[in-house]
């Protein structure tokens, strides 16, 4: 089993990656000190994991409560409920929530226990590709509002993260694909060798080749714990993991929560990050292309839906947390391999992109 660690000083925390990683229970047992578990989870991952998971830790009387599966339910209303499951509990400070699902699951169960008692500890088990990656790494908690993606929320770290690879072999294709666009992602802000690796080992990442799939994970999560550990609460270089989002969180909006996966959606915002870089003169046509076409290799999308007009992204990224003072922002490359956070894109040049 791999072990990196998220360099936060007294906050600092591993991250376990492997298979099995979830049944590592003297590692599991020791995070959670004294306090009682209480999983979270979607009725996607309860029928496949709950039961095993809740065995581990028998002898601690663990509690569970189920959310639907879906972008749409990561919502403050979900929020309340679980909140409500744990005073009806008489849960107290000495609880553990243990996230065990997607990246719904971990931003809502995170946000649940950076307010619960004014702060309670919990555990990621991320086990979607892109939760794994992504997500579970960082302390980035929040729900949804109807007006914004992720617009509510708290900066609040995990105390680890078990990334168990096995769970990858239950995840449908799309879910799968959709973890790849943030994989992609990290090889195009930061790290050109992994880009040609994910254009070199496509059959074997589609057949969850463990080796290549630990690698990868990974090298993800290296280059995640390095920007957050200097930019935890994303004053300026966390902001680069945002390639592709200032797009993508517009057509999640615009689309109704859930018809489009977050990493579908990420995987247009990139090619459409891309294009824009290519008129400021800062890729090829030969780069451009290398993105789209890895983007497709992957069974993303790399065109954005037929409805929306660049009226539409204008009005949805007006609202991007990223702006300041009215002004949109974009992550964009400069260089492949390198991005920046830009200011001076004009709505004219967003409606001459998107072209209608």
């Amino acid at each position: 089993m791999l072990e990196l660690t998220v360099n936060l000083d007294e906050r600092s925390y591993p991250i376990y990656i492997g298979k099995s990683a979830l049944h590592n229970t003297d590692r599991l047992r020791h995070h959670l000190g004294d306090c009682r578990p209480i999983f979270i989870t979607n009725d996607t991952i309860a029928p496949l994991y709950l039961n095993d998971a809740m065995a581990l830790l028998a002898d601690l009387n663990p509690l569970h409560f189920v959310i639907p599966d879906g972008e749409q339910f990561k919502s403050l209303a979900w929020f309340e409920k679980i909140s409500a499951f744990l005073l009806e509990n008489n849960c107290g400070r000495d609880t553990c929530l243990i996230a065990l699902g997607g990246g719904v699951v971990g931003d809502l169960t995170g946000f649940v226990a950076a307010c619960y008692q004014r702060g309670i500890p919990f555990i990621q088990v991320p086990t979607t590709l892109l939760s794994q990656v992504d997500s579970s790494v960082g302390g980035k908690t929040a729900v949804n509002h109807p007006l914004g993606k992720n617009m509510i929320g708290a900066f609040y770290q995990p105390q680890a993260v078990f990334i168990d690879t096995q769970s990858l072999h239950t995840l449908p294709e799309r879910e799968f694909a959709a973890g790849m666009a943030e994989v992609i992602k990290y090889g195009l802000i930061y790290d050109t060798e992994l880009f040609s690796f994910l254009e070199d080992n496509i059959p074997q990442l589609q057949a969850l080749d463990e080796e290549t799939l630990q690698h990868v994970i990974s090298r993800c999560c290296e280059i995640k714990a390095l920007i957050v550990a200097q930019d935890e609460k994303e004053a300026g270089l966390r902001a680069l993991l945002n390639l592709g989002h200032t797009f993508a969180h517009a057509i999640e909006a615009q689309m109704g929560y859930g018809k489009w996966l977050h990493g579908e959606a990420v995987a247009a915002g990139m090619v459409l990050a891309a294009k824009l870089a290519h008129t400021r003169g800062d890729l090829t046509v030969t780069e451009v292309a290398r993105v789209t076409s890895l983007i497709t290799a992957y069974n993303l999308p790399s065109e954005i839906p037929a409805d929306m007009t660049s009226e539409h992204f204008l009005h949805h990224m007006r609202k991007d947390k990223k702006n300041k003072k009215g002004t949109i922002r974009f992550i964009l490359p400069t260089e492949f391999g390198q991005c920046a956070l830009v200011d001076n894109v004009s709505d004219q040049q967003v409606r001459d992109l998107i072209g209608r």
